[in-house]
């Protein structure tokens, strides 16, 4: 079996300015970047002392878990769904 060369994140570590919107862009990518940009967030909302950003992460972790599920599956509409969600997290 032959290794496959396509990087599902080669997007994001070939491209000095993060993801553009055009052609090259689908849903797959813009969903991987928001769910990346997301459990950056989780960890900072796991620094907060004394517990205070534990609701936070955990209804993050969910959103993320229930993406990546969406990913797996393939399942384009909830893709997009997760999608929205993900991108209106701070």
């Amino acid at each position: 079996m032959t290794p496959s060369t396509n990087d599902p994140l080669d997007f994001l570590n070939n491209n000095p300015h993060g993801i553009q919107s055009g052609s090259q862009t689908d849903l797959v990518q813009l969903l991987l970047y928001e769910i990346i940009r997301v459990k950056d967030l989780i960890v900072y909302y796991d620094s907060i002392p004394n517990g205070g950003g534990q609701l936070g992460s955990s209804i993050l972790n969910e959103l993320v878990s229930e993406a990546y599920s969406s990913l797996v599956n393939y399942d384009t509409i909830l893709m997009k769904k997760y999608y929205d969600l993900l991108l209106n997290c701070d």
